[in-house]
């Protein structure tokens, strides 16, 4: 049987009316791995024994004629910066090469509830800093699509694992838009919830005001599915909210679209444009009232982003010293334990992003950066509030251009970070959206987003559906 090409609830299906057991279909994934994932590498570490054990206590639940939810049984995969129980987190980092997590994360202990068989961890950029998985110190993942072009980032070796049928679906986390533009680069669903929907606990910290966990998968069912497992209050993180799902009875006719004009100007590949613009025609054609609007202050989003994030890199990565936990190397005093201890066990976009923010943190310059960018950042979410009292979704690109090869811009980290230039306003502003794939140009996958009111996720993946 394809596996591969089953969505969460054909694979539940299949499960419950005994057409095939979870053991086969671990077994099925993990072969499926071993094949396929010596070209990709969306892989760091298998948990193969853990998942055939994990798959035959569901067999024996469905023999024994108990009820299961729609997760049992379903082989998932893991990016590697999300703690679970007793397998390596590594965060991309060699100074975290034989870390082994000693708890779960609050969003794989509730799909362990659910039974959900975990596969393995997937590659990522070094502590989710990058947008193109070049930046791992195991090495790079390669886009299933095209071996030459990366699969995006930092979440791509989830979104890699998810397109070549590795797994039924994938976490990834999203900063800046590490879940929605490997996706978009992939060809995959990636859903960001809003900032507090999912429990963050045991997700590592890189930027704590913007980090969140979040789906990979084949179709936005899955997606919802997922979400559905994951999302709710946790006493284990502050950040958590408590929120009510609406009942939603949705009509697409009527629903109001915003199409940002900041969104459409220079920068944009054209073809992107034109996959985006059909996409929009659809929404049209099916009842929806488009509207241009304008969300005046997206020119200063990256240049916000690219200070409250390292800063905030800068205070969440001080732990990793030499002397708590993971790598530490010798020195003739504590000072230089820390030095060859990062020096080492860090990668260079890491060190970048930790000088920038500590720079940015440091005395005389706190007010005219970080405090200037998080001003800035309260201006971005007024933008979105204004624009969500008049239309109900908001329609863009998730990525400027389709994924590019490898090398192309690892020499220059500033065009490095425009890749992210669509989806980082989401996160200041703290905002749920989606990335879907709209009309492949040329072979190359590209993503539609949308972005929706905070806690609205179901709006925005009931719209999402809409698109064929």
């Amino acid at each position: 049987m394809e596996f591969d090409q089953f969505t969460i609830k054909q694979l539940h299906e299949g499960l419950v009316k005994k057409e095939f057991s979870s053991t086969e279909l671990t077994s099925d994934f993990l072969n499926r791995i071993r094949e396929k994932d010596k070209a990709i590498h969306a892989f760091l570490s298998l948990n193969s024994e853990e998942a055939i054990g994990q798959a035959e206590k569901v067999d024996e639940m469905i023999s024994q004629g108990e009820k299961i939810d729609v997760l049992s049984g379903i082989p998932c995969a893991v990016k590697d910066n999300i703690l679970v129980e007793n397998l390596p987190a590594t965060a991309g980092s060699k100074i975290l090469e034989n870390y082994i997590a000693p708890y779960d994360a609050t969003a794989i202990k509730k799909l362990k509830e659910k039974k959900s068989i975990f596969l393995g961890k997937t590659n990522l950029d070094e502590f989710a800093m990058g947008s193109s998985t070049e930046n791992s110190a195991f090495g790079p993942t390669k886009n299933p699509v095209d071996l030459n072009r990366v699969p995006g980032g930092s979440s791509g070796g989830s979104a890699a694992a998810v397109k070549a049928g590795m797994c039924a679906f994938a976490l990834g986390s999203d900063t800046g838009g590490s879940i929605r533009q490997p996706a978009s680069f992939c060809g995959v669903v990636g859903l960001k919830p809003t900032y507090g929907a999912v429990s963050r606990y045991g997700l590592m910290a890189m930027a704590s005001s913007l980090d969140q966990i979040g789906p990979i998968t084949k179709t936005v069912e899955d997606a919802e599915i997922v979400f559905d497992a994951m999302a709710g209050y946790d006493l284990l993180d502050s950040t958590s909210v408590k929120f009510p799902i609406p009942d939603l009875r949705f009509k697409i006719q009527g629903l109001r679209i915003g199409i940002p004009k900041e969104y459409f100007q220079k920068g944009l590949d054209p073809k992107v444009d034109e996959a985006i613009k059909k996409a929009i025609k659809q929404f049209e054609d099916l009842g929806a009232s488009i509207e241009e609007i304008s969300l005046p202050h997206t020119s200063d989003a990256l240049a916000s982003y690219y200070l409250i994030m390292p800063s905030e890199v800068s205070a969440n990565l001080a732990r990793y010293d030499g002397i708590k936990y993971g790598l530490s190397k010798e020195g003739d005093d504590l000072i230089s334990v820390y030095l060859n201890t990062r020096k080492e066990g860090l990668g260079q976009e890491v060190r970048r992003r930790v000088m920038l923010g500590a720079y940015a943190l440091s005395a005389g310059y706190y007010d005219a950066f970080y405090l200037k960018a998080q001003k800035v950042r309260a201006l971005i979410k007024q933008d979105f509030e204004k624009a969500f009292s008049k239309v109900d979704l908001l329609l863009t690109p998730t990525s400027p251009q389709t994924a590019f090869k490898f090398g192309e811009k690892t020499a220059d980290p500033l065009a490095m970070y425009l890749a992210d230039i669509y989806t980082v306003p989401v996160n200041l502003a703290g905002l749920p959206a989606i990335s879907i794939p709209v009309e492949p140009v040329g072979g190359l996958p590209i993503g539609l987003q949308i972005i929706g009111r905070w806690f609205e996720e179901k709006l925005i993946l009931k719209a999402a559906q809409e698109l064929k």
